[in-house]
């Protein structure tokens, strides 16, 4: 109710309406625990379906998937507790603790389900010491567990140390033979959304994250007026397709992501023009308290900040 319109354009705005310095926030009790229960899925139809019905369910906590090929996935969801099963504690905050993302994988080669209690700080961190899976580019032996034990403590390495370390020329090949992507699609165009990643840059593991789009009038919201459910895919790494190329290959799943409504996340590469990214975003709202509280001259325009487009 209080400064609406501010409410509803900041967020995606990247710092060009203002500084926000202050905000209230909502809390919930923390418990000690997260019970986790993990479930290897085949066929991509069937994990489309149990991906959606885990995130509709009401019951669970956190809900997240990783895709590890085009028809393989582990399905994790997670609810709060005080009490943990003893036996069935796993810490896998330690340092020596193989990383996360290799510990899933392996309820999908062992064909089976679990439950694990993990403590809530170390699930929260689950893949900051493996940076997802973009630590086994940079440390190839880093899930060594002769490594983790004796150099586990290690990681990860500061992000701004690595791209201090690195030359002009190693950020360039970086670029073109890596991915780093967030796309947000509605859940009921999961199907179609992987399989275009597939097609485009058969990048895996792919992380699936579900989240509610609320209604609003800012820069991202559903087409109506009902809060949908929608779905983060995030692909990290080395793509596996003979014709990618950045530039060409991420404008296709660009464009795909415009077509069902969808939206890309504006710490990746973006590489539409500045037409294709307002089709995407909704600028109304933006534009006009960027006129109205003089943006214009002291930040520059969200597209001209974040796109590559802007910059060539």
């Amino acid at each position: 109710e209080e400064n609406s319109d501010l409410f509803h354009a900041v967020p995606w705005s990247c710092g060009t309406l203002g500084f926000l310095v202050a905000a209230e926030i909502k809390i919930v009790p923390a418990k000690a625990w997260v019970k986790l229960r993990y479930e290897p899925v085949r066929d991509l139809e069937n994990i489309c379906k149990r991906f959606t019905e885990a995130s509709e369910n009401k019951q669970n906590t956190f809900v997240e998937g990783i895709q590890y090929s085009l028809d393989s996935a582990v399905i994790m969801t997670g609810t709060l507790t005080d009490h943990a099963e003893p036996d069935k504690i796993n810490r896998i905050g330690l340092h020596f603790k193989p990383w996360f993302f290799k510990h899933v994988e392996s309820y999908l080669k062992g064909d089976h389900s679990g439950v694990e209690f993990i403590p809530l700080r170390q699930y929260y961190h689950r893949h900051t010491r493996s940076i997802f899976w973009e630590l086994q580019d940079i440390i190839p032996f880093g899930n060594n567990p002769v490594f983790r034990w004796l150099f586990g403590w290690m990681v990860p390495p500061k992000i701004s140390l690595l791209k201090l370390t690195q030359g002009e020329t190693i950020r360039r090949l970086y670029e073109q033979h890596h991915v780093v992507q967030d796309m947000l699609v509605p859940m009921k165009h999961l199907q179609a959304a992987i399989t275009r990643f597939h097609q485009e840059i058969n990048v895996y593991p792919l992380w699936l994250c579900p989240f509610l789009l609320p209604p609003g009038r800012g820069m991202v919201h559903p087409k109506g007026q009902q809060e949908e459910l929608y779905v983060d895919i995030g692909a990290y790494g080395e793509p596996k397709v003979k014709h990618f190329e950045a530039r060409a290959s991420t404008r296709q799943l660009e464009k795909f992501v415009r077509e069902v409504h969808g939206f890309q996340m504006l710490y990746a590469d973006v590489y539409m023009d500045r037409e294709e990214f307002w089709e995407m975003f909704d600028g109304q709202l933006y534009h006009k308290l960027r006129a109205e509280f003089g943006c214009m001259e002291a930040f520059p325009e969200v597209y001209d900040k974040i796109c590559k487009s802007a910059r060539h």
